[in-house]
């Protein structure tokens, strides 16, 4: 007599136990199907919370943000600068300015900016910087500026590459960009 047939023997002659048997069987493996699922909504849970900390972090880093390149065609945001008055959108521009230089790893050397400019008229407020920065950086520098919100306008932009074998290979740039900005009605 095989170990099969004793077992079925024994379970033909307690078919309460037999009953029994399966009943723990069927209990055991649906609470491992339970704690599986309440594994998976912990772990997604967790996710989630990681991911809210993420958009925290990278909110409360704007210049991380901004660099951040979207696939999307268009910008978000307004087109215009912000600020309740023209010396907080020009400092908005300029801080936009400023945080363009040093993503491309700029040296920032002056800036101002300039409310009475021959734009200003139309809503228009220049920024001027003038900064030393590689030559590979230039090109990316520009592309940032002018491709997000809000719409920023390069009015001048004069370089001076490096004279002596002495000097640093940065190139000395001159850069106004310009914005408009909508007075409160």
């Amino acid at each position: 007599m095989s170990i099969m047939d004793r077992t079925r023997s024994i379970l033909k002659r307690y078919p309460l136990g037999a009953a029994g048997i399966y009943l723990v069987l069927v209990v055991m493996c649906v609470e491992t199907t339970v704690e599986n699922v309440l594994d998976v909504l912990r772990q997604r849970a967790a996710m989630m919370s990681a991911s809210e900390m993420l958009v925290r972090v990278e909110a409360s880093n704007p210049a991380r943000a901004e660099a951040v390149v979207s696939d999307v065609g268009v910008p978000t945001g307004s087109p215009f600068l912000e600020g309740g008055s023209a010396s907080v959108a020009s400092a908005s521009l300029l801080q936009q300015l400023t945080g363009a230089i040093r993503r491309a790893r700029g040296n920032i050397i002056s800036s101002q900016v300039d409310l009475q400019g021959r734009q200003s008229k139309a809503g228009f407020i220049t920024a001027t910087s003038s900064f030393e920065v590689e030559p590979a950086s230039l090109l990316p520098l520009l592309y940032d500026l002018e491709v997000g919100m809000p719409f920023l306008f390069t009015e001048q932009l004069v370089v001076q590459a490096p004279s002596g074998v002495s000097e640093a290979r940065k190139l000395k740039v001159i850069l106004a960009v310009s914005g408009q900005w909508q007075a409160a009605k």
